[in-house]
């Protein structure tokens, strides 16, 4: 009979944590509203015969949470580096580092698989559009006389694991490794970098 009590009690005790806990993760991620302002980097070959560069970025963005773990997600970036062309590749006119830019809008699932009233693990897969700039400063040469990708608009696609340490249950912090691939000039470029900042939630479900 002691022994049947002892389970009982700590059956209870188990159950009580678990709604506790219950009540915890509910308290940050029953909000189905969530905004994210950071930065970025990313590993980009500006041209197919260039050496890749690093470019850093800004990055927002907006999801709505149908539920504590599936939401979907809008983002918006501008990234922004300078190329290097080797002497062999600027063809006489010393422009060696030119400044190029890309702007990418996509949307996509955002799925959170680890929940913890402290932390999360997510996964995140968008599409969209994106915005080459890479002729504004090669002096009117343009950019495919250096090699460098077309200007133009292309696709956009991203794959990224969020995690987010809570501070509060509306206040986070978010790292995200990320692949993402553009179709500039027809091409196909893979890069791979990561996003990072400030997460807010808000409203009540």
């Amino acid at each position: 009979a002691q022994t049947s009590g002892a389970a009982s009690v700590q059956a209870r005790r188990r159950a009580r944590r678990e709604q506790l806990r219950a009540a915890d993760i509910h308290d940050v991620y029953g909000h189905p509203y969530e905004v994210y302002v950071g930065a970025g980097y990313l590993r980009f070959q500006p041209g197919s015969s260039l050496q890749r560069m690093n470019e850093y970025s800004w990055d927002v963005g907006v999801t709505r949470y149908f539920s504590q773990k599936l939401g979907v997600t809008a983002d918006a970036r501008g990234i922004y580096g300078t190329a290097y062309l080797e002497p062999s590749q600027d063809f006489g006119t010393n422009i060696a580092h030119p400044s190029i830019s890309e702007y990418t809008w996509m949307a996509g699932p955002t799925y959170r698989f680890i929940l913890h009233p402290k932390y999360s693990v997510s996964g995140r897969v968008m599409a969209g559009a994106a915005l080459g700039n890479f002729s504004g400063d090669t002096n009117r040469f343009g950019s495919t006389y250096f090699h460098i990708w077309p200007d133009g608009m292309g696709l956009a696609a991203s794959a990224s694991i969020p995690v987010e340490y809570n501070f509060s249950p509306k206040v986070g912090l978010r790292l995200a490794p990320e692949y993402l691939v553009t179709s500039f000039g027809s091409t196909i470029q893979e890069s791979a970098g990561f996003t990072g900042g400030v997460v807010i939630r808000w409203g009540q479900r």
